[in-house]
């Protein structure tokens, strides 16, 4: 027996509302420049505040913020080393979102 398209849109699968919002703030966790600029900092190595704040001439407490922000949608995490906090990407899975993020940009807006 053939579905209509009424019972074909309604059988359609949907994402579980936890996993929906959680995906929804990873895009908004990406949405701000600087925190584009620390990622890919820390995709080619790990590093502390001071560090960030050299290469990006910002101020130590905006380059917290944006941490701060970037920890709480789990794209990076931080290891205490002396008395510096290490950061660095979260897991193997921000590095390909990155990744995947540029190439699909180079490739619409045929940069190089």
């Amino acid at each position: 027996m053939m579905m209509t398209e009424q019972e074909a849109i309604h059988d359609t699968e949907m994402l579980d509302k936890e996993v929906e919002q959680d995906v929804a703030n990873l895009f908004s966790a990406l949405s701000s420049p600087t925190r584009i600029k620390i990622l890919f900092l820390l995709k080619q190595q790990s590093l502390t505040v001071t560090q960030i704040c050299d290469r990006l001439d910002v101020s130590q407490s905006a380059v917290s913020h944006q941490l701060r922000e970037l920890k709480f949608a789990r794209l990076v995490k931080s290891q205490k080393h002396g008395r510096e906090m290490i950061y660095q990407l979260h897991d193997i899975h921000v590095h390909e979102i990155f990744e995947v993020a540029i190439e699909h940009v180079k490739e619409i807006y045929h940069y190089e």
